[in-house]
């Protein structure tokens, strides 16, 4: 979608668009750097408490537009920035799964949620191997897909500035590479659990009963 005029970063030169795809590939790191507050927060209550139940987990902090994977035991593998949903909100609109088939999901409703989800590896209809957060919502994790508009999204995931990652229809969208390395092998051949961590309202919202499981299907035609 072409950003207005206020939105738009300045414009690359060949040379420093390069080295911003560049970083967009090879940004993530094995905690190389402190989690945020929100994120370490979050990791100690689910270790605590179990609430994993072993499986591999991941925590989206949405205020700081970075995914941090985790194994069954806590450790954290690797983290990166994403792409998030260019609305604030931590809710769904409801029936914007249904409008995303058609690709007519409004501005105000491209929000990513918060809230624990029992994520799935599923498929699109392109054949794109994803991790469905909730079907209902095509709510996924996905890579950045190949398109007019990736050099663009790969220089927004490179950018230092948070609102240059709020972009995406609502998706969680990571590195090419990320996925690859990362998310495929360690969230996308079994299931597993994914915390988006709320914008708009205390993180205790995440445990104390603000966002239950979702339940997941397999396939859906298309994810945002």
């Amino acid at each position: 979608m072409p950003l207005p005029p206020r939105c738009r970063a300045p414009r690359a030169t060949p040379c420093l668009a390069a080295v911003l795809i560049a970083l967009a590939a090879s940004c993530f790191t094995p905690a190389a750097q402190s989690a945020s507050h929100d994120t370490a927060q979050a990791w100690s209550r689910i270790v605590q408490a179990g609430d994993h139940r072993g499986m591999p987990f991941a925590i989206v902090d949405k205020r700081e537009a970075v995914l941090s994977v985790f194994d069954g035991q806590g450790r954290e593998i690797a983290r990166t920035p994403v792409l998030l949903g260019l609305a604030p909100g931590d809710d769904s609109t409801p029936g914007v799964g249904e409008r995303a088939q058609i690709g007519a999901v409004a501005p105000q409703e491209r929000t990513t949620p918060a809230g624990r989800f029992e994520a799935e590896p599923g498929r699109n209809a392109q054949g794109e191997d994803i991790v469905w957060l909730d079907y209902d919502a095509a709510f996924a994790i996905h890579r950045l897909r190949p398109g007019p508009a990736r050099q663009a999204r790969e220089q927004r995931l490179a950018s230092p500035r948070l609102r240059d990652r709020r972009i995406s229809l609502g998706c969680v969208v990571v590195p090419v590479a990320f996925y690859r390395e990362v998310i495929a092998p360690h969230l996308g051949r079994s299931r597993s659990v994914v915390y988006v961590l709320p914008e708009t309202r205390p993180l205790d919202t995440l445990f104390d009963g603000g966002a239950g499981p979702q339940r997941m299907a397999w396939v859906r035609t298309a994810s945002r």
